[in-house]
């Protein structure tokens, strides 16, 4: 069955976004301690990212994001995996998610269910923290080199629309809202951020803007941070630039590199969705450590 265009949904109401997939799959007990993250199971484990997939999907999703976030021709040159190989990977991804949608609708899962693929930071291919800081020392056209060859290749596997997603910085923002132009796909643009500034330190007013008048971007807002900082970023992504919202929050808790271990209590809840629709958010859904119990509650806060 062929799904509306996005866009159109999001028009009519607010959609629901899946969770981490990475946490998903370590929960089914894979190591994913890779440079490449949930990528290297594209090649290596493809069953277990339908899974993943499929446990969203079921839980209320409507909207599946695809394993390539940390899937980049560098990265996996890197782990010794040809250019070519690589252009084969990048479309299963989206071939995956489209897979556990088939078997969701089969299931009896109603739809339409979506397809975005997902796109990370430059940061997120050097696995070294900098997809939370930004300032790369690399040049608007620089970025945008880096990251069109992989666009151009998830566009053609025909996602539903493309995820810029945990985007730290403006320069980067604009790398991207470059680079999506001319491939024939609509995109969101998604911040990391923390309270009112990108990771990087910009007011998001000025961050915001950038995509105000890019007609590719279908939605614009924030992932991968607090639960406590998405309501006021989402109003303020809704009067910037006048477009649907996304927001997908982490858990709350936060990361210890040292120990690499997540410390303190999840502030991710569903009683705070009716505050983030009231701002604006159209496209809603979680991030790290958000699994498919709280997606499901989620849903059903977004569906009373």
């Amino acid at each position: 069955m062929t799904s509306p265009p996005l866009a159109e949904a999001l028009a009519a109401g607010p959609v629901v976004l899946d969770g981490g997939l990475s946490n998903q799959l370590e929960s089914a007990g894979y190591d994913l301690s890779d440079e490449l993250w949930s990528a290297r199971l594209l090649a290596e484990r493809p069953g277990a990212i339908v899974a993943a997939h499929l446990a969203y999907y079921e839980a209320g999703a409507s909207v599946a994001i695809t394993s390539s976030y940390q899937a980049t021709f560098e990265g996996f040159a890197r782990r010794g995996v040809s250019r070519e190989r690589a252009a084969e990977l990048l479309p299963l991804s989206v071939e995956l998610a489209r897979e556990a949608a088939r078997r969701a609708e089969a299931k009896g899962v109603p739809g339409p269910l979506w397809v975005a693929a997902s796109a990370g930071p430059y940061g997120a291919m050097l696995a070294d923290g900098s997809e939370y800081r930004g300032r790369y020392g690399l040049t608007v056209a620089e970025l945008e080199a880096f990251h069109r060859p992989r666009l151009d290749a998830l566009a053609a596997a025909g996602p539903d629309v493309l995820a810029l997603e945990t985007v730290p910085d403006t320069d980067e923002a604009l790398a991207l809202l470059r680079a999506v132009r001319g491939l024939g796909v609509p995109a969101w643009l998604s911040y990391s951020v923390a309270g009112d500034r990108t990771r990087a330190g910009q007011p998001l007013e000025e961050a915001f803007a950038l995509a105000a008048d890019a007609d590719e971007i279908v939605a614009v807002g924030v992932n991968c941070c607090a639960p406590e900082d998405v309501e006021p970023a989402v109003a303020l992504a809704a009067r910037v630039t006048g477009k649907p919202v996304v927001a997908y929050p982490n858990s709350g808790e936060s990361w210890d590199a040292e120990a690499r271990g997540w410390r303190g209590a999840a502030t991710f809840t569903a009683d705070r969705v009716a505050g983030w629709e009231r701002a604006g958010a159209r496209l809603i859904g979680g991030c790290c450590r958000v699994g498919p119990g709280r997606i499901a509650a989620l849903a059903a806060a977004v569906r009373r």
